[in-house]
């Protein structure tokens, strides 16, 4: 009998996308081949504890748990981490006076926002020497930073949104000063977002310096550094993107807000079923600009280094509408995750 391959599947965080991250883990359990891997919940609670899977798995919905092992669900509870040691890669549970770790063959972060797709826990996982699932540690920190990311993508000739960015600090020291220069430089109506979220946390639209100003404020509650983008009048078009060396990218698809009085793609529009939005899955558009978007999207992810980017909630739909189901895109990022993992240890790390 072949030898399951252990996956611990990363979720939860510090991060105001925690219950997000919850419904990632529970989409990809729902969907792994439980044949080939064998399914390790490891979650992060908001204040930062790592929890053993078997209070982990309690934090994911009764049928889930069913799919997890009665090892898993029926074990100890005390707490765990990963520890930036090669030698003692895996699960170390934290009052075992640092017995041996579990072992881990890859893991599969399906964590979201700050302390998960920033390059914090990537980094830590490269540092461990495990194979991961998804995007290493410098594409997770300019994919998550939005400033930066716009950077690389227009160095890379993309077509960017104008905006402007500042810190929070500056916001504090003098707000009529950075409230009249971004009412300069882009004037409105704009949106305001946190550089570091995702999900459409903490982002709102401005009309005018007054609900400038409350945006801001919002925003800065999330991060240090705030950007401020035009409004820009189009549809909202996104493609999945899997590989190393050679990426592929998905058909794309379309978020269909129905009732044109909604201010934007918010959080509730997105992770609730108000019936108000819709993703469609082929995008109704030419094949020629299926063929634009697909190698827009490819230049993206490799002008910040890219490997799988996962969202549970379209990523999925758009392979399914290429051809790839969801289990099978799962052997594919894992598949990446350990080749990712055997290319990087040929790195001579003396001289």
């Amino acid at each position: 009998m072949t030898k399951k391959i252990r996956v611990g599947v990363i979720f939860g965080g510090r991060s105001g996308e925690h219950e997000v991250s919850i419904r990632s883990a529970r989409a990809v359990i729902d969907a792994i081949d439980a044949t080939k891997y064998e399914v390790v919940p490891i979650a992060i609670t908001k204040e930062g504890n790592w929890l053993a899977p078997a209070a982990a798995a309690e934090l994911l919905p009764a049928t889930t748990q069913r799919l997890l092992s009665a090892q898993t669900r029926g074990g100890k509870k005390e707490d765990v981490t990963i520890v930036g040691d090669p030698s003692r890669a895996g699960l170390v549970r934290l009052n075992t006076n640092g017995g041996p770790a579990e072992p881990l063959d890859v893991v599969f972060p399906v964590l979201h926002g700050t302390y998960g797709e920033d390059g914090t826990l990537q980094g830590l996982l490269e540092m461990a020497a495990v194979p991961f699932v998804g995007c290493g540690t410098l594409a997770s920190a300019c994919g998550m930073d939005k400033v930066t990311m716009k950077a690389l993508f227009k160095e890379a000739g993309l077509p960017i949104c104008a905006h402007s960015w500042f810190l929070r600090s500056e916001w504090e020291r003098d707000k009529e000063k950075v409230a009249r220069r971004v009412t300069r430089s882009i004037g409105f109506p704009a949106f305001v977002k946190p550089a570091n979220l995702g999900s459409s946390v903490g982002v709102s639209k401005a009309t005018d310096r007054a609900s400038l100003s409350k945006a801001i404020n919002l925003a800065a509650r999330y991060d240090r550094k705030i950007m401020v983008e035009e409004a820009v009048d189009g549809r909202e078009l996104e493609c999945a993107v899997m590989g190393n060396d050679k990426p592929q990218a998905s058909l794309p698809g379309e978020y269909v807000i129905h009732d044109e009085a909604a201010r934007f793609l918010d959080y509730t529009e997105k992770y609730s079923s108000t019936g108000n939005v819709e993703f469609v899955v082929p995008a109704k558009v030419s094949k020629a600009t299926v063929k634009r978007i697909q190698q827009m999207a490819v230049k993206a992810y490799q002008a910040i280094d890219g490997a799988e980017l996962t969202d549970v909630s379209g990523f999925p739909k758009m392979w399914k509408a290429s051809g790839i189901p969801f289990p099978r895109v799962i052997d594919q990022l894992i598949e990446f995750a350990i080749e990712r993992h055997r290319e990087r240890a040929r790195n001579e790390t003396s001289i």
